[in-house]
C-alpha cells in the first residue's frame, strides 16, 4: 500500500452499503478495506489502463494502451494475498511488485504513483507535493455516493469517489491548466479486488482534452 496516502488510515469494519449508516470515508473506500479477500488464490486480476493527451508536442507521451495484471496468491492471513505485478507490456513494462500478505488491493497505489511520476515530470513539481495533495483531497475534498456496477449481468451495490485535489490550491497557477484534475474512483465488494475503475482527467476551458488517464477492471479476463 502507498504510505504516504494511507499512512493514518486505521482498520475499520468492513463497510457495505447495507451496513453504513452514512457514506464510508474515501480513505476507508480506498485504502482501508480487505479488497482482497475475495480474490481467490490462484487467480488473476487484469486491469485494461489507457491514457492520452490532447496537448501539444505531447508532453505525457504517446497515446498508451495496455494491461496490468495482479497474479494472486495465497497470503500468511485469510484475507492476505501474495501478489506479483506485470505492470505494462514490452518496452512500456514498469517494475512494481511483489506484495506479500496484502489485503488492500495495490492496484489503487500502482497508478496514482504511476500516474504521479508523469504529472510531475510535466509539471517540474515535488512529486511528494502533488502526491500529499492528493491524499489531502482525498481526505477532505472527496464525495462519495453510491452507484451501480454490472456484473456477470447483474447491477450490484458500489461506492463512487471523486474528488479534484489541486482545486483552489495555492499552487494551483502553476500547474499548465492541470488544476482540475479529477479522480474518480469505483469500487464494488462483488468485484474480485473490489476496484471497479480508476481515472484522472482534466479539460481545458474549451473543452480540449489535457489528460484521460484511467484503468477499468477487465471482468472477461478473470
Amino acid at each position: 500500500m502507498l504510505p504516504a496516502l494511507a499512512e493514518d488510515a486505521s482498520k475499520p469494519a468492513i463497510v457495505t452499503q447495507a451496513n453504513a449508516v452514512a457514506a464510508p470515508s474515501a480513505a476507508d473506500l480506498l485504502f482501508d478495506q480487505p479488497h482482497m479477500k475475495n480474490a481467490a488464490p490462484g487467480s488473476t486480476l487484469t486491469y485494461d489502463y489507457l491514457r492520452r493527451s490532447g496537448i501539444a508536442k505531447g508532453p505525457f507521451g504517446a497515446p498508451l494502451e495496455d494491461t496490468v495484471q495482479l497474479k494472486v496468491e495465497p497470503g500468511k492471513s485469510a484475507e492476505g494475498r501474495d501478489i506479483s505485478v506485470v505492470m505494462f507490456s514490452g518496452l512500456n513494462r514498469v517494475p512494481a511488485g511483489p506484495f506479500e500478505d496484502m489485503a488492500g488491493n495495490p492496484i489503487v497505489s500502482l497508478f496514482l504513483e504511476n500516474h504521479l511520476r508523469g504529472l510531475a515530470k510535466v509539471l517540474e513539481a515535488n512529486p511528494r507535493y502533488l502526491k500529499l495533495a492528493i491524499r489531502k483531497g482525498l481526505r477532505e475534498k472527496a464525495t462519495v455516493t453510491p452507484t451501480k456496477v454490472t456484473v456477470g449481468g447483474r447491477e450490484v451495490d458500489g461506492w463512487r469517489v471523486v474528488t479534484k485535489p489541486f482545486q483552489g490550491d495555492s499552487m494551483a497557477q502553476r500547474m499548465r491548466g492541470l488544476d482540475d484534475m479529477t479522480y474518480t474512483f469505483v469500487t464494488a465488494p462483488s468485484v474480485p479486488g473490489e476496484i471497479v475503475s480508476i481515472e484522472a482527467s482534466s479539460k481545458s476551458t474549451d473543452g480540449g482534452e489535457l489528460l484521460e488517464e484511467k484503468l477499468n477492471y477487465d471482468q472477461k479476463a478473470g
